[in-house]
């Protein structure tokens, strides 16, 4: 594949969520991948396959599904980092760092993904300020949604 359709196929993202709750408590909730339904709104479901991946599909504003299996690559909770590798829809990795912040975590969302998805590569060029919005709005309610159910306590 030439460099440069890998580089309009390719998106890297970086979030930033400051959370008023304990980064041990953050880590825990965030660990636990099968339970994002019922806080992020976007993840539609989560289905594990073993004990270190599973299927995961996801759904913000735009009327497409992205699916992808995951897999554990780190699980350090003493340094506060969770990581997966993904293939499907989606090919790539993720990673949480949860660490203390101001007034209780500061978690940071990073992401190296590369579309697979033949739709979303066709349109592309086109697409990628819409998609690059769309990821926005999904990283925005899953911080809302994620401070609300810590709330809950």
């Amino acid at each position: 594949m030439p460099a440069w359709s890998r580089r309009l196929h390719r998106y890297r993202f970086r979030s930033v969520w400051l959370l008023d709750a304990p980064p041990a408590v953050v880590y825990a909730v965030l660990e636990r991948a099968e339970a994002y339904p019922r806080w992020w709104p976007q993840v539609r479901e989560v289905d594990p396959v073993d004990d270190r991946s599973g299927t995961a599909r996801f759904r913000s504003l735009l009327p497409y599904d992205l699916t992808v299996v995951a897999s554990e690559r780190v699980r350090d909770p003493g340094a506060g980092v969770l990581e997966i590798g993904m293939r499907g829809d989606l090919a790539g990795w993720a990673r949480w760092t949860v660490v203390p912040g101001e007034g209780g975590t500061r978690a940071v969302f990073e992401q190296d993904v590369e579309v697979r998805k033949p739709l979303l590569r066709r349109f592309a060029l086109l697409g990628r300020p819409v998609f690059l919005a769309n990821h926005a709005l999904m990283m925005r309610a899953g911080r809302r949604g994620l401070a609300a159910w810590l709330a809950r306590g």
